[in-house]
C-alpha cells in the first residue's frame, strides 16, 4: 500500500547563516574517499544531491537553474547506466520534480523558498553527536545533512508550491505555473 505525506513548504528562513561554507571539490573528494557506506548513498551517482548530479562539480548549495534543462539530455550518461534516483518535468500546468530521499533522515527532509526565487530541499542524514554546536547547515554541512537549491522559472507561482514524500522514500515537489505574467496584477490595466 502507498502512503503520502504532504510536507509544509516553508517561506520564512529560520536559519539565515546557513550554507555560508561552501562545499569545494577538495573537500567533497576528501569526504567521499572515507568510504561510509551512507555518505555514498546520500551523495553518490544519481542522486539529487550529488555535487556531480550535473556531470561536473556543482556545489548543491548553489541554485542551479534545473527546469532550464530537459532531464532526458542531462542525465543521459546515468540513465544509460540505471543510476539516477531524479527525475523532473514540465507539464502545461505545472513543474515537477521527483527524487529519491537518501537514507537514513528521510523524515527529516525540509522544503523552503527563499524569496520566491529559490526552491531549498535540505535535511540530515546523520545527527550531529554534540548538540550544543552551531546549527549544522552554518558549518561543515554536507558531515550531517544534504541540500538542493534549485532557481524558480519565471512563470513558478512559489506560492502554491506542494510538496510531498510517498513511501518515506520518494519526494515530490509540484510548482504550479502562474496564470498571470509576471509584472502584471490580478485587476491592474493598462491606463491609455
Amino acid at each position: 500500500m502507498t502512503s503520502s505525506k504532504p510536507l509544509e513548504v516553508q517561506s520564512e528562513d529560520r536559519t539565515p547563516q546557513k550554507w555560508c561554507v561552501s562545499l569545494r571539490e577538495d573537500k567533497f573528494e576528501a569526504f567521499l574517499s572515507q568510504g561510509n557506506p551512507t555518505v555514498r548513498k546520500v551523495f553518490g551517482d544519481g542522486s539529487l544531491f550529488s555535487p556531480f548530479l550535473f556531470r561536473k562539480f556543482f556545489d548543491p548549495s548553489d541554485a542551479f537553474p534545473l527546469w532550464e534543462f530537459e532531464s532526458d539530455i542531462l542525465l543521459s550518461h546515468l540513465r544509460s547506466s540505471g543510476q539516477t534516483t531524479v527525475d523532473w518535468l514540465q507539464t502545461d500546468k505545472d513543474y515537477v520534480l521527483k527524487a529519491e530521499l537518501p537514507g537514513v533522515g528521510k523524515n527529516s527532509v525540509q522544503v523552503y523558498v527563499e524569496n520566491g526565487k529559490v526552491v531549498e530541499i535540505s535535511g540530515l542524514w546523520r545527527h550531529q553527536k554534540e548538540p550544543k554546536t552551531k546549527e549544522w547547515r552554518s558549518g561543515h554541512w554536507w558531515e550531517h545533512g544534504y541540500v538542493r537549491r534549485l532557481e524558480l522559472p519565471e512563470n513558478a507561482d512559489w506560492r502554491r508550491i506542494e510538496a510531498s514524500v510517498k513511501d518515506e522514500i520518494y519526494l515530490e515537489i509540484r510548482i504550479p505555473k502562474c496564470d498571470i505574467p509576471h509584472g502584471k496584477e490580478e485587476g491592474a490595466e493598462d491606463s491609455e
